[in-house]
């Protein structure tokens, strides 16, 4: 079903509240909106990436609040930089446009090439708890640091490749068919496609995550001659 919404035009729900926990979110990130980082810069925003990558599947706003259990006035907020998601909001509308948070995110700035993210920096996000990006922008790395006794509850498979670092604390992954526990210190590689999961396993837990991008279409083939 196309949209019938002009291109930067607002919806006719624009106008309307929101509810529950997302509403919540819409009032803090109002106030957050009108806010810069540390340098002095606008905060990274989604809203265009959703716009974009709502259109190019041809899906209304409805049949996005239909996928994700958001309300049609808060993605409309998201959609037209009025609001900013938290980090859980944002995995759920992601979920609803069959990407990923972290491509939302690296869709929505293109232009970095040094970047400084300082500790607390939630790149323009009112973040999930304990969960922080580290890499900001389209590019072939990003990273997300994890903090506290995190539970995802959910199965990943990525493109390609991932690295796990424990920097403190422990947890538990199970990749395919086996269980790990990692320890301070640890590192698990995983290569594209493995399905896997993990979970924190103490409150004091931080643990990061580096991967390829997953708009990269990694080789393992040598390079040409001359390259």
């Amino acid at each position: 079903m196309c949209d019938r919404h002009g291109e930067g035009s607002p919806d006719m729900n624009d106008r309307d509240g929101t509810d529950g926990i997302d509403g919540m979110d819409r009032k803090l990130n109002d106030k957050d909106d009108k806010s810069k980082d540390k340098d002095g810069k606008e905060p990274l925003r989604v809203g265009v990436a959703v716009r974009k990558r709502r259109r190019a599947l041809h899906l209304t706003l409805a049949a996005v609040s239909a996928r994700s259990g958001l309300s049609v006035p808060f993605l409309s907020q998201i959609e037209n930089e009025r609001a900013r998601p938290s980090m859980r909001s944002l995995e759920r509308v992601a979920d609803a446009l069959e990407t990923t948070a972290v491509e939302l995110l690296a869709a929505s700035d293109t232009a970095r090439t040094v970047d400084l993210v300082r500790a607390g920096d939630s790149s323009g996000l009112t973040p999930f708890p304990g969960v922080r990006p580290l890499v900001r922008g389209h590019h072939q790395l990003h990273a997300m640091e994890f903090t506290g006794d995190q539970d995802a509850g959910r199965e990943y498979q990525h493109r390609n490749d991932e690295l796990m670092y424990v920097v403190e604390g422990a947890c538990q992954v199970e990749a395919e068919g086996r269980a790990y526990r990692l320890e301070s210190g640890d590192a698990l590689f995983l290569s594209g496609g493995v399905r896997h999961r993990w979970r924190a396993v103490t409150e004091e837990t931080r643990i990061l995550v580096v991967a390829v991008g997953e708009h990269i279409h990694a080789t393992s083939e040598p390079p040409s001659p001359g390259h």
